[in-house]
């Protein structure tokens, strides 16, 4: 796929990942077309040390897009995708790249029906950033971003060249993409009990999430990933080293009474547990609860 030097990017959806990724564009002097729901004059991204301003105006009429774009990144949550399909008419030619900046492991069929025909990009975020009551956003870790091996990845590469988001490139991809969707299942446990990520020093809801784990880890190598035994310890041993005022999205999705991605974080694991034959008895449990704390009745 060839592109130019410096491709032309947008960005839909404002929001915590796309704020960041907004600000290292903005960093380097290539300042995306900003897309969303809310005008908004600018965009703020703090982190230690410092904060960066991206100018705006945050575009919220796809009708006053004029021209498409070599790169679009989008930045929503599953439960978001159909709402974007205006803009990403607007935005996208048949050679578009959407890279799309979301959880899960199922970005490509989510997003095939509003394309057309263009390449749809998954990634694995792996920063911690949180929008703060201000609309700023709250960066608590680098940014880093992995790609699978794919000649629209290079488009990607180009744009985030230079910036202060690293983009690795994994071969396996799959295995990164279900390593990561276990961390984010797991993390759904917060949204039952109300709280941050201390909540994973008690001894039980260890003990749970382990289990729970091993269930995903079964129903992951199903689908092709390649992942040993030792990685559910290692995602626990990770929330222990969290600050215990750690939240996650879902968390702050549901403390607001925003609809949940629980589909794509936890029902996934379910939904292809069952065409696998895998029992997955604490899924069946988890994800019925998600979904009514997500959707009602009641």
């Amino acid at each position: 796929m060839t592109t130019s030097e410096t491709p032309t990017v947008a960005l839909v959806g404002p929001g915590a990942i796309g704020t960041t990724i907004a600000a290292a564009l903005h960093e380097i002097g290539h300042t995306p077309t900003i897309c969303g729901r809310s005008a908004h004059e600018r965009l703020e991204l703090r982190f230690d040390g410092g904060h960066i301003t991206v100018p705006g105006p945050v575009r919220t009429e796809p009708a006053e897009i004029r021209g498409t774009f070599e790169l679009v990144f989008v930045a929503v949550k599953s439960t978001q995708v159909e709402a974007t399909a205006p803009w990403l008419a607007a935005l996208c030619n048949e050679n578009t790249v959407v890279c799309a900046l979301q959880n899960g492991v199922e970005q490509k069929a989510l997003f095939a029906p509003y394309l057309s025909g263009g390449p749809v990009l998954p990634s694995v975020v792996w920063f911690p950033a949180q929008r703060e009551l201000d609309t700023s956003v709250w960066l608590r870790g680098k940014p880093r971003l992995t790609l699978p091996d794919t000649p629209a990845t290079s488009v990607v590469l180009a744009a985030l060249h230079g910036t202060r988001c690293a983009v690795d490139v994994a071969a396996d991809f799959t295995s990164v993409a279900w390593r990561k969707l276990l961390q984010n299942a797991v993390a759904g446990l917060m949204v039952l009990a109300g709280r941050r990520a201390g909540m994973f020093s008690r001894v039980d809801i260890t003990r749970l999430s382990l289990g729970y784990l091993k269930e995903c880890l079964e129903v992951a190598r199903a689908e092709g990933a390649t992942l040993g035994d030792e990685v559910p310890q290692e995602i626990i041993d990770g929330f222990h080293r969290s600050p215990p005022d750690l939240g996650t999205s879902i968390l702050a999705d549901r403390q607001a009474g925003h609809p949940l991605e629980w589909d794509s974080r936890n029902g996934v694991v379910q939904r292809r547990g069952r065409v696998h034959g895998i029992p997955t008895p604490i899924s069946d449990v988890i994800v019925p609860l998600l979904a009514a704390a997500s959707d009602g009745p009641g």
